[in-house]
This record gives structure tokens, C-alpha cells and sequence, in this order.
């Protein structure tokens, strides 16, 4: 029990002092839990650690991980990616084993040894790549579908994979003079895999039509039972049995489907699509979700933990420039089926870039490789380093997506502004929530708009319901002059991005003084923000919606309509009237509670109030008690 406890608090100690530095770094959590795992790494080889085991139990996360990606998934969601799926999943994994697979040939190995190797390197890390794409918002875009796409058939490719290995391992052992018998192999594979399976030994056509009920078990009990199964648990009113249940039906899909011989993770991402339509599915999803995280975390510090350092000492620039070389390899390869495959621009390099590595799914391959004497054991050692150290740059390669690709292929730059033909008095930039109810307000009152937006695809939907809108990036000055800003009496700023919205008022108070300009806030010190370079009109965008559910709040304590409006009328007044008394003295270069003038009004202000609320109360108290006396 103590060694238990120990192993706990020294991963849990390593994951919180390191990943808050490396999001604080913008450097990704992923990242961070990595370096926790080499930073304690000597420890866990002083205390005879195994952490291949922890590797084991960790990869779990991956299987919650898939099941609330497809939670996230509706099946004609997932039947319209079926191109990719097939398409540039197959392409990618057999286009990169046979060249893997050459190369390590042409360096040397058996042709065996080669495609093994070539297998095992076509595969890409669903942790790290779902994980940083989810962290980073791109997993809805063009590359970060493709790249789920790729990994999904990846999943289901391990599957073939590891049958193929028994066959690359017989001319090795016939050479050797050694008789093959197919019961060795399910033994092997026992060893190396799953300790039962219900399909081993059976005849292949049993096996499929085995495999098939299982598949079809899951998808008939997600959509039929489900339902009845919670609110029998509901009954007993009790948070925690929810939770046991919706882990009993992830490790359950993933029991059955490890017992026919299928992938976990495939699974229970099937079940996560066949229950996308279910009204549990946010219930799912909030009580998976922290055990999918903490299992991920432990995973990525056990990769860490897990490299080898004194190999790595030993024979550095082979294994490096090995583990370069793959990774600039498999970019060729994806940024070719990019191509192929029409995606354009930032989404083709995120694509090429976000699946370079190998992944954990190389751990499990090589394990069983070497097991049935595929590729020998010294050479696997090798081989790990490359698979350890790929995923360990991999953070590095979504930051030089961050910092360099992304800023260089916007959506912007990969097409042109539309020619704006109708000047309106007064222009909007951007149609989201904000700027399209605005639009629709000043159009519906008889008054001519220009709307701007940089979103193509938005502005195609929007078109074809008839809305006219023009594509282009409202913060270039050239954009501004040709949609009539010299012309215009209003501009409405209602972009989404903090400092992009400030430095577009800057430039128009600065440049086009006679024009009044109407800013979208995100938060109360954005106020401040605008208010300093100028801008007089500012909207804060949840405080009007914030304020009336604030009175609705009021009205259900038993107050009437009346007093809940006036009591938010009235704190509306003293709220706007304290903002202008604060925003003379905000300084945008230091934080606001380190300006000690700023510091000393807020104080201040709050003191009056506490005041004036004991004067009305005794005030109120006074004539209640004259009522009474008369």
C-alpha cells in the first residue's frame, strides 16, 4: 500500500509543478507532462519501477478518450468522412510502411525486420494529437478532421497488424530450421496480448461472425438500453452511481471488444457514436472526462519516464538523426496526401505536421514483434528510443504550427477580398453572434450595412440564405477605405479576438476621427482598454444578459417585475457610473490590482456603497416605523 501511495503522490507531484509551467509557456500540456516524466525518471529507476506496466494501464486513456470523441460524433457525421477515412487513412498507413519499410531495408535490416518496422512507424499518437488538437480548438477545422480521420483508421488498422506479424516472423524461424505451429502463436500472442480471447483457435468465418455480433451487441444495447439504465440509476439519487455506471459501460465495450480480438479503442468510439443522440450524452461525457484526462496525464509522463537515457547517451546521433529523419519522412508523405486529397493551406501543414510521429500503439507492436522473434530484442530497444523521442517532439512541431504556418496561411491570405459593391453608413466587422444580431436590428429598422467577416465558410451560409455579407480581414487598413470608411457615420466592431478588436479602434479614432465607433468588450478590463485609446461607446457582451437573468433572479426571490427592474436599473447606473470613474485611471501596462490609484478608488467606491445601502436601510426602517405610530 505504501509503495502504491509513494508511485501516486511522486506522478501527481510531477504533472502539477510541470504542466502548468508548460501552458503558462504556451508550450501545451502534452508537452509538460512529458518533461515531468523525464524530470522523474532517475527516481523511478532508483525504486525498480516498471513503468512499461503503468504504460499498460495508462493507454486506457486513450479508449475514454475515443469514446468521447465519438460521443462528439453523429453517425452521418461520421458516414460523410467516410472518403477520408478510407481514402487518405489507408493511403497514409500503406504508403508509409512500404517506405519505411525500403529505407530500413536499403540500411541494412532483413525485408522482414523492414516491414515490420514499416508497420510499426506508420502509425501516429492518438494521445497526443487528439489531445493537443482538442486543447488548440482545431479538431472541427479541415486539417484536424483529416488528421482524426487518419488516426481513427489507424486504430482500426493495428488490428490486421498484429495478425500480419506471425506471418513475417515464419521465414525467419524456417531459415532457422525451427517447426511452426499455429498453437505457438496463439500462445505467443497470449503473452503479448490479451490473456482470453473468445476467437483464438476458431475458424476464420466463426471469428468474423463472432466479431460482428459483438460490434452489433454494442450498437443494439447503446441505443436501446441505455435509456432504461440510467433512470434506473436515478432512482437512487446518488452522483457516484452515475459515474460507476457510465464506467462500467466504457470498460465493459472495451472488455468485449478485447475478447474477440478487436481494438478497445475502437470499441467503445463506436458506442461513443451510436450514443451521440442519446439525452444521457452530456451526462457521459462530464463523468468520463476527468479519468480520461488523469489516465492521458499518467500516460504522457510514463512516455517520458519510460526513454532510455543511457542508450540514448551511448549512441545519440544515430538515434536522433533516425528519429529526425522519420519525422521529416512521414511529413513528405502526409503534406503529398494533403495535396491529393484538396486540403489547402494551414490545414494542409497542420495535417503534415500533427501526425510526423510514431505513437503508442508503436509500443504495443514492438512488444509483440519481439515476442514472436520478428525483430530482435536489441534492435527494439533502438527502435523505442525513436518512438519515445518522435512523441516527445511532437508539441514542439504543433508549436511551429502555432507560431510560424498558422500566421503565414490565414484564411485571409488564402483568398482574396470580395469587391464591396453596396457602401452603407455604417459598417460592421464581423458576423458571429454579436455582429449578426446587430446587423439585423439596423437592417430591420430601413438602414443600409456593409458587413466584413473573415470567416468563408460563414459568409457562404449566411449567402445562401439570402444575408449579404463581404469576405475580408476588417483590421487591414486598404479594406476599410474600400468598404467607404471616409463615407461611413458608424463602425460596429463585433470580431472575437481581444486585442485585434483594440487595435482596429486605435486605428480608426486615430485615422478616421469623424467616425463613431461602437465596440464589442470580452471583458470588463477590455473596457478599459478601448476607453484608453478612445472609444466612447463600448458593450460589454455578456453584461446586459448577465444583468437580466440577475433580475429574473430577483423576481423568483419574490420580488415583482417592477422592483426587480428597478433594483437593476439602479445597480446598471452605479455599475456604468464606477466604470467611467475607473477608466481615467486604468493603466493597460501594469496589471490592475498593482496600480495602487486604481486600487485605492475601487475601495473607495465600494466603501460609498456599503454606506448608501445602510442609509436606505435605516431610512426604510424610519418610515416603516412612522406608518406604524399613525
Amino acid at each position: 500500500m505504501t509503495d502504491f501511495l509513494l508511485l501516486a503522490f511522486i506522478f501527481l507531484t510531477a504533472g502539477i509543478a510541470m504542466v502548468p509551467i508548460a501552458s503558462k509557456l504556451k508550450l501545451g500540456s502534452v508537452l509538460g507532462y512529458l518533461i515531468a516524466g523525464i524530470a522523474i525518471s532517475p527516481l523511478l529507476s532508483l525504486l525498480h519501477v516498471d513503468v512499461v506496466s503503468i504504460q499498460h494501464f495508462a493507454e486506457f486513456g486513450v479508449v475514454m478518450m475515443l469514446f468521447l470523441v465519438g460521443l462528439e460524433l453523429q453517425p452521418h457525421m461520421l458516414w460523410s468522412m467516410r472518403h477520408r477515412l478510407l481514402g487518405l487513412g489507408g493511403m497514409q498507413v500503406g504508403l508509409t510502411a512500404l517506405v519505411v519499410a525500403v529505407v530500413a531495408y536499403l540500411l541494412g535490416q532483413g525485408w522482414t525486420v523492414a516491414l515490420a518496422i514499416g508497420l510499426i512507424f506508420a502509425l501516429s499518437s492518438t494521445a497526443i494529437v487528439l489531445q493537443t488538437l482538442n486543447e488548440k480548438g482545431l479538431l472541427r477545422g479541415d486539417g484536424g478532421q483529416a488528421s482524426f480521420s487518419v488516426l481513427l483508421f489507424q486504430d482500426i488498422a493495428v488490428i490486421p497488424m498484429l495478425a500480419l506479424m506471425p506471418l513475417l516472423a515464419m521465414p525467419e524461424l524456417m531459415d532457422a530450421g525451427i517447426a511452426i505451429e499455429m498453437g505457438d502463436h496463439g500462445a505467443s500472442k497470449a503473452d503479448h496480448g490479451s490473456s482470453i480471447s473468445l476467437v483464438d483457435g476458431l475458424p476464420g468465418w466463426q471469428a468474423t461472425l463472432i466479431t460482428m455480433a459483438a460490434i452489433a451487441f454494442v450498437v443494439i444495447c447503446g441505443s436501446q438500453l441505455t435509456g432504461p439504465l440510467f433512470r434506473f440509476i436515478a432512482m437512487a439519487n446518488l452522483r457516484e452511481l452515475f459515474v460507476a455506471t457510465a464506467l462500467m459501460m466504457v470498460v465493459g465495450i472495451a472488455l468485449l471488444m478485447t475478447l474477440v480480438g478487436l481494438s478497445p479503442a475502437l470499441g467503445t468510439f463506436v458506442a461513443g457514436v451510436v450514443l451521440a443522440n442519446s439525452e444521457y450524452r452530456h451526462e457521459l461525457e462530464s463523468d468520463i472526462d476527468p479519468f480520461r484526462g488523469l489516465l492521458l496525464g499518467l500516460f504522457f509522463i510514463t512516455v517520458g519516464a519510460g526513454i532510455n537515457f543511457a542508450l540514448l547517451a551511448e549512441d545519440f546521433v544515430a538515434i536522433v538523426s533516425l528519429t529526425l529523419g522519420l519525422i521529416a519522412l512521414k511529413v513528405l508523405i502526409l503534406y503529398v496526401l494533403g495535396v491529393k486529397f484538396n486540403l489547402r493551406g494551414s490545414d494542409r501543414w497542420l495535417f503534415a505536421l500533427s501526425l510526423a510521429q510514431a505513437g503508442e500503439f508503436g509500443f504495443v507492436l514492438l512488444s509483440y514483434a519481439v515476442g514472436i522473434s520478428v525483430i530482435p530484442a536489441s534492435l527494439s530497444e533502438h527502435l523505442l528510443l525513436i518512438v519515445a523521442l518522435s512523441m516527445l517532439l511532437t508539441p514542439l512541431l504543433f508549436l511551429l504550427y502555432d507560431k510560424v504556418i498558422a500566421h503565414r496561411y490565414s484564411k485571409v491570405a488564402e483568398r482574396e477580398a470580395d469587391a464591396i459593391d453596396v457602401k452603407g453608413k455604417v459598417i460592421i466587422a464581423g458576423h458571429g453572434r454579436v455582429g449578426g444580431i446587430v446587423n439585423r436590428l439596423v437592417r430591420s429598422s430601413g438602414y443600409e450595412t456593409t458587413v466584413i467577416d473573415y470567416s468563408s465558410e460563414q459568409l457562404e451560409v449566411l449567402r445562401a440564405f439570402g444575408i449579404r455579407v463581404y469576405f475580408g480581414d476588417a483590421t487591414r487598413p486598404d479594406l476599410l477605405h474600400a468598404a467607404g470608411i471616409e463615407e461611413a457615420d458608424i463602425f460596429v466592431i463585433a470580431i472575437n479576438n481581444r486585442e485585434q478588436i483594440t487595435e482596429l479602434a486605435r486605428h480608426v479614432v486615430k485615422y478616421h476621427p469623424h467616425v463613431k465607433v461602437i465596440a464589442r468588450a470580452t471583458t470588463r478590463h477590455h473596457v478599459y482598454d478601448l476607453w484608453f485609446v478612445g472609444v466612447r461607446e463600448i458593450i460589454r457582451e455578456t453584461f446586459d444578459s448577465s444583468v437580466r437573468m440577475g433580475r429574473t433572479v430577483l423576481e423568483n426571490l419574490g420580488h415583482s417585475f417592477d422592483e426587480a427592474s428597478i433594483m437593476a436599473n439602479a445597480f446598471t447606473e452605479r455599475d456604468r457610473k464606477q466604470m467611467r470613474e475607473l477608466a481615467d485611471l486604468y493603466d493597460p501596462t501594469i496589471p490592475a490590482h498593482k496600480n495602487p490609484a486604481y486600487v485605492e478608488k475601487v475601495k473607495e467606491l465600494n466603501r460609498a456603497w456599503e454606506e448608501e445601502q445602510v442609509h436606505a436601510a435605516n431610512t426604510e426602517s424610519s418610515q416603516s416605523a412612522a406608518v406604524t405610530e399613525a
